[in-house]
């Protein structure tokens, strides 16, 4: 019985203390929760779960289990939605944080092909023709965060507003220059008479998107997070132009035209839930 009323009190006056700081410490006297004035480091957690799941079960191409965000599921920025978004975060009191998160991609590609040169009868006498293909795309977002709880499971809700950016250019160099004996470039890529540049439109979104979530806290200072999101998505895409070149037989030269297309105008305006309905994240919080 004295026992039972022992564990009992310890019990109560563990409860109180906790009530009364609002803290959880490990047992080497670690705080497990963030604190005010810690800033956070987040990252998109979809890439571990593919990889696991490619353990277990042998297959490379396990789709991911969430999606970054609504406003960059639209492309706005030209680049691929799957892309890992990295966030940060900096805690203004126990309650509210500032957020912000980044997608910053840069990436080309070089594929050779070797073509006959051109006056020559011997088919084993190549020059290359190169086609060489780029892209850019930034996505950059602001919000604010409110917290709700001092235990280890968090809950999160808040706005955040997003901008994004984005072009991709192709172009092609031609080991055969023309000329009056060769008024004709090869089409090694399938890309056309001609052409020597091929350019997308500009691209330019914005979104503001609504989030709830959880955090878990796993670990002092470290948690998991998923978050549903709702918002809208709004980006333009202007005209893309491409460049040719042909042999002008009058002239005795080489003449260069740019014209607007293939690819067309396009505005996009959606109203909905993250496609893939949530985010999962890892996020570290330090001083």
């Amino acid at each position: 019985m004295k026992k039972t009323v022992l564990i009992t009190a310890a019990l109560f006056a563990g409860s109180v203390a906790f009530a009364q700081t609002g803290e959880i410490t490990s047992n080497r006297g670690e705080n497990w929760l963030s604190q005010d004035g810690d800033w956070g480091l987040t990252f998109d957690a979809s890439p571990l779960l593919n990889y696991a799941g490619n353990l277990f079960n042998g297959n490379l191409n396990n789709g991911n289990v969430a999606l970054n965000n609504l406003f960059s599921s639209t492309g706005a920025a030209g680049i691929n939605g799957n892309r890992v978004v990295i966030g940060g975060k900096k805690l203004i009191d126990a309650n509210t944080a500032y957020r912000g998160q980044v997608r910053i991609g840069f990436g080309s590609t070089k594929n050779t092909v070797l073509v006959q040169q051109a006056g020559q009868n011997e088919p084993t006498v190549t020059v290359d023709d190169v086609q060489k293909i780029g892209f850019m795309g930034i996505d950059l977002g602001v919000g604010m965060e409110k917290r709700v709880g001092s235990t280890r499971v968090v809950g999160v809700y808040g706005a955040m507003f997003n901008v994004g950016f984005g072009s991709n250019k192709t172009t092609y160099e031609y080991g055969n220059a023309l000329s009056a004996t060769n008024q004709n470039h090869s089409n090694s890529f399938n890309q056309g008479a001609g052409v020597t540049e091929a350019k997308g439109g500009s691209t330019f979104g914005l979104g503001l998107r609504a989030f709830a979530g959880i955090e878990w806290f796993c670990a002092p200072k470290l948690s998991l997070s998923g978050e549903y999101t709702w918002g809208l998505a709004m980006s333009s895409t202007g005209f893309g132009t491409t460049t040719t070149e042909s042999w002008d037989t009058v002239n005795n030269s080489v003449k260069t035209t740019e014209v607007e297309g293939p690819t067309g105008k396009k505005n996009t305006f959606s109203l909905d839930t993250g496609v893939s309905g949530a985010s999962i994240g890892v996020n570290f919080y330090f001083q």
